[in-house]
């Protein structure tokens, strides 16, 4: 799918610059090392919680980092964008902090929890398609009729903003050898690929997205920016298109990507309660999944999960224990 003309690739001085923005809105999350799945791994396992974010997700960096930059003409005009549910939570409380009004696309039957925390952060919520990505050119429709400030999931600022996370992983933990990011619109593992290439180089980054919804996978392996089917219960990983601006660094960058299937996603969700005692959203938990498939080349090895977001509803938690 097109992102807007002329991004550049954020640079670690400007992921530097977006931490201090983002400082005083965000938490630092922890990186815990836990037994249980390193026994099951056989490997030195450690779990970045951003499920412990403000807004239970990893996004809020980007939507803070992102707005603190906007001019006040923009703010005065209000943001507008879509989403699956956590980017639209990170633009909202992004555009409260700072005084703008905010509307977001959802896509109908989004997930109610999300949404309704998108409501309660002050923003107006439309419905308007089956997939996110109709509720995305939807929400540029509105913005070019009503005169808003058009927010894209993949914009310089978001990157940068979200790539913080990379950072402390980094502070926090040395001899890193492998990172297992989701993808959804491909924010995370760019900032991921772009953070480790500069501070950690020898540090594998695998890329994780859902086998019902593929298109940054095959949009990475190809080249081509394709249409696929999407049926996945992973809301933040459910895209029917790739993005060429995340796509385009990722393939400069990315050495390895893999697809997990639901059942999987789900049974790591499980694992997650039962070896953490947390709750981790099917995006999130697609990298414990990804790393549960690979586990023959993880022996002995130290290995982060980035588990991305926790707002999973209490239907999701029950068939996924189910």
């Amino acid at each position: 799918m097109t992102d807007a003309p002329g991004l550049k690739e954020p640079t670690l001085d400007d992921i530097h610059r977006a931490r201090a923005a983002i400082e005083g809105h965000v938490l630092r999350t922890p990186l815990r090392h836990y037994p249980v799945l390193s026994e099951q791994l056989d490997a030195d396992v450690w779990v970045k919680h951003e499920n412990f974010q403000l807004l239970g997700s990893f996004k809020v960096r980007g939507g803070i980092n992102l707005v603190s930059q906007t001019t006040q003409d923009e703010r005065d005009r209000g943001f507008i964008t879509a989403s699956s549910g956590n980017h639209g939570q990170s633009v909202s409380y992004a555009a409260r902090s700072f005084g703008a009004a905010c509307t977001v696309v959802l896509p109908e039957g989004a997930n109610p929890a999300k949404a309704g925390a998108i409501a309660a952060l002050g923003a107006k919520v439309i419905y308007h398609g089956d997939v996110f990505d109709k509720s995305l050119k939807h929400a540029e429709k509105l913005a070019e009729k009503d005169g808003m400030r058009f927010v894209h999931v993949t914009e310089p600022s978001l990157v940068a903003g979200v790539a913080t996370y990379s950072v402390e992983v980094h502070e926090d933990l040395a001899d890193i050898d492998f990172i297992f990011v989701p993808v959804g619109a491909g924010s995370g593992a760019t900032g991921a690929c772009i953070v480790t290439d500069a501070v950690s180089p020898s540090t594998h980054v695998v890329a994780v997205q859902a086998a019902r919804a593929p298109a940054a996978f095959h949009a990475w392996q190809t080249g081509r920016f394709e249409t696929y089917p999407m049926s996945t219960v992973a809301e933040g990983l459910a895209t029917e298109y790739a993005y060429t601006f995340t796509i385009g660094i990722l393939r400069d960058r990315l050495k390895e990507f893999v697809l997990v299937d639901d059942s999987d996603i789900n049974s790591a969700i499980k694992h997650y309660v039962d070896a953490t005692r947390t709750l981790v959203e099917h995006a999130g938990a697609a990298s414990l999944a990804a790393a549960i498939n690979m586990k023959d080349r993880l022996k002995g090895k130290r290995v982060v999960l980035i588990a991305s977001g926790g707002n999973v509803t209490t239907d999701q938690l029950k068939a996924a224990l189910a």
